[in-house]
């Protein structure tokens, strides 16, 4: 009853962990920089959603959104309230 094998094999499974995040490290950024901007985004459409009541236009505080706020930014949100616009 020798445990060896049984710590090789973790020993094993790390390093390749460690090698999968080592070759995943800049998709796995963007998608956390994604993350970060969209949830700011959510922020934002929360945000216009109390103050766009007063000016008429509304906005939905869903995911779609936040992630077109988050991957565009600004030009996002004009595209956001054309299209409101157009299908309204």
């Amino acid at each position: 009853m020798n445990p060896m094998p049984g710590y090789m094999a973790w020993c094993l499974a790390g390093l390749l962990l460690c090698a999968a995040l080592l070759l995943l490290r800049r998709p796995v950024a963007r998608l956390l920089q994604l993350a970060l901007r969209s949830s700011v985004g959510l922020a934002v459409l929360a945000l216009f959603s109390q103050v766009g009541g007063f000016v008429g236009i509304k906005l939905g505080v869903n995911l779609v959104n936040a992630l077109i706020l988050g991957a565009l930014g600004a030009p996002g949100f004009g595209l956001l309230l054309m299209l409101q616009w157009v299908l309204r």
